[in-house]
């Protein structure tokens, strides 16, 4: 599934030579209605890039007719020049469409603190609008990826319409409303409150959740479009329910594609005395570059676990902490437990389990390990 599959939607991916690789580095979503109700969640990162800067404007009337997304160039810091190339984008693309600018959400990613080429972006615009399709999904998620080696979409079949996803992100994933970006759609027929309160939900326990490298982008955007063409109406919950499960799918590809990963890391902080415990504790735990590492090189320190948790304002007591990696139990009461060496980490996914014995709550982050090639590719990014 994509983001064409919901009805009342084109896409398009092409290439409007941004990249010196010669791939696909623009897209563009559009909404032909009958409904064009949308929401969106942005980076919280204070350094903004200058397209999150346009779009928080549009999104605040709930009204989004098209999103153009541009690869190759992330127009962060670049001041009042980058702000007019952002404004200048949404007045073509508004232009080609028949549209208002005021309607047109602006995405980039890339480089930071370079001008975007204007003279390819602007007929880049041009073309994508010319190469609009109702099958176009998989093109335009194709468009947006940088570091990304595979494109990430997903979908979801509710009883009379439908959900489709993209998004691009492969590092700097450590979000704060959003992980890098994202073109959700939908042909349920959803309110603008309704559609801003389950993507907010949603992104809270998928995308929030996320924290490959401890790294916020200046970039991240999350935007919902409904398009209310399939006529039904789904209540909110069966809705957020459907919403959440494409955030997480997506979330979950963003962390297998995670730049240099060799293990995917599941961190579930369980009988917290409150879920804002647990979170903490397993984020701490994910942000933890002594574990991350202990975990690439398939070694169950699990005493970087404890030493992670430790730094926290968690409510536990240090002697009854509890953790298991891949179902063993190597520390029991805040001591040795069973042997680290039962420990398997030679497969992709590693689960380990944290249990404060505080209360009853429970909260997941997903990160994946610190490897060489993470080094070697953030090390050269910029040349």
């Amino acid at each position: 599934m994509s983001v064409t599959t919901p009805k009342g939607f084109r896409a398009a991916g092409i290439t409007a030579g941004l990249k010196a690789s010669g791939k696909p580095d623009m897209a563009l979503v559009v909404n032909d209605g009958p409904a064009k109700a949308a929401a969106a969640v942005f980076t919280s990162n204070r350094v903004a890039a200058a397209p999150v800067l346009w779009s928080r404007q549009v999104v605040s009337d709930t009204r989004v007719d098209a999103v153009i997304l541009n690869s190759g160039g992330a127009n962060a810091c670049t001041g009042a020049e980058g702000f007019q190339n952002t404004h200048a984008t949404a007045e073509k693309t508004a232009e080609v469409l028949g549209i208002s600018a005021g309607d047109v959400v602006v995405c980039s990613t890339g480089l930071i603190g370079e001008q975007l080429p204007m003279d390819k972006i602007l007929p880049g615009v041009e073309a994508a609008a010319a190469a609009l399709a109702g099958d176009g999904g998989a093109a335009a998620a194709s468009a947006i990826m940088t570091t990304d080696t595979v494109s990430k979409q997903a979908g979801f079949s509710g009883p009379g319409y439908s959900i489709g996803g993209m998004a691009k992100g492969a590092g700097m994933l450590a979000p704060g409303l959003a992980t890098m970006l994202v073109v959700i759609t939908t042909d349920a027929e959803v309110e603008p409150a309704a559609l801003d309160s389950a993507l907010r939900e949603a992104t809270r326990v998928t995308f929030d959740r996320t924290d490959s490298d401890g790294c916020m982008s200046t970039n991240d955007t999350v935007v919902l479009m409904s398009s209310a063409a399939s006529g039904t109406a789904p209540g909110l919950a069966e809705f957020t329910a459907g919403l959440t499960q494409v955030c997480a799918d997506l979330a979950r590809q963003l962390i297998t594609d995670a730049e240099g990963a060799s293990h995917d890391i599941a961190i579930t902080t369980v009988n917290a005395a409150t879920e804002s415990d647990a979170e903490t504790v397993s984020r701490a735990v994910a942000r933890s570059n002594l574990f991350k590492t202990a975990i690439f090189g398939n070694d169950p320190n699990w005493g970087r676990v404890l030493s992670a948790v430790g730094t926290t304002d968690a409510a536990f007591e240090p002697g009854q902490l509890n953790v298991s990696m891949n179902g063993v139990q190597v520390c029991r009461n805040g001591g040795v437990g069973e042997p680290r060496s039962l420990v398997d980490l030679s497969g992709r996914e590693v689960e380990v389990v944290i249990d404060l014995n505080a209360g009853g709550e429970t909260a997941t982050i997903w990160t994946n390990d610190l490897t060489h090639d993470y080094v070697e590719e953030n090390s050269a990014y910029s040349s």
